[in-house]
């Protein structure tokens, strides 16, 4: 692994016979300082912008789950904040955040603004920092499977209560635990067991207002061996927004992953939902 790689990304060892992996892509506010050059907010705009953009604590979250865990998950986490590249975005223009500037390698902020120049070349960074992100995924991917004979993806998010203008798809319900499903790779006791867990905050959602999981693209849509949910889960249940400290929500809400991590380690499904 060279060494951009492995400052971008770290992949946290479980039991040897887990098939779970917490997976935390949004969590981290680092910006390697040549980054930082090509970004043309000053410092303030730009802590304010990552105060919107960064999902808070989350790898905390999945720390504190993991540790409660039976049967411990491994843990992909994202070392590098989004505004370097954006893992779970299609590189090219299949991914439909393009529209709003908010591709692999972001040029606008969250409310509309310049982040970068508008010819700026952002093919560099996805060399750099987004192809071996991807390849690390997939080789942990492929790690469960040798290992377990499946893996299961738990994707960790967070997102603001109230909806930020680059969201496509913002108009839907705003749950306080929105729960993303993928018609293949959602089995429907994994998503049934998420509903169970997380009820207690209030109440869940599917698909809205962010929809979908990350699987990567080795698996996607063609290995039923892979499972994946995401969590999304309100900022004001469990930290002052934007960007502030933790409550006592996050401990809770610790216990809740736990729960399920636990269930997925456990459940002899391997099979993939379909419609």
């Amino acid at each position: 692994m060279n060494d951009d790689v492995a400052a971008s990304c770290r992949l946290m060892p479980g039991a040897p016979d887990s098939p779970v992996i917490l997976h935390v892509p949004h969590s981290s506010r680092a910006i390697p300082e040549d980054v930082r050059a090509g970004i043309v907010l000053d410092d303030r705009a730009l802590e304010r912008e990552l105060d919107h953009i960064t999902d808070s604590h989350t790898a905390r979250i999945a720390a504190e789950a993991a540790s409660r865990t039976a049967t411990e998950p491994w843990r992909f986490v994202n070392q590098l904040s989004r505004l370097v590249i954006d893992p779970e975005r299609f590189p090219d223009e299949r991914e439909e955040m393009l529209a709003v500037g908010m591709g692999a390698v972001y040029t606008r902020t969250t409310h509309g603004e310049e982040l970068r120049l508008a010819d700026y070349d952002g093919q560099p960074l996805v060399e750099r920092y987004f192809h071996p992100y991807a390849a690390a995924v997939t080789d942990a991917v492929t790690q469960r499977l040798d290992a377990a004979g499946r893996a299961v993806i738990i994707d960790v998010h967070s997102y603001p209560t109230e909806r930020l203008p680059y969201e496509l798809h913002g108009n839907g319900p705003r749950p306080p635990v929105c729960l993303g499903r993928d018609a293949f790779h959602t089995p429907a006791d994994l998503l049934a067991h998420a509903e169970k867990v997380f009820a207690g905050f209030g109440g869940t959602g599917v698909n809205s207002p962010f929809s979908g999981t990350y699987v990567p693209l080795k698996y996607y849509g063609n290995d039923p061996r892979v499972s994946a949910l995401m969590i999304e889960i309100r900022r004001d249940v469990y930290m002052s927004e934007p960007g502030g400290p933790a409550g006592p929500g996050l401990d809770a809400l610790a216990g809740a992953l736990a729960e399920l991590v636990d269930m997925a380690s456990t459940t002899g499904a391997t099979g993939a939902a379909r419609p």
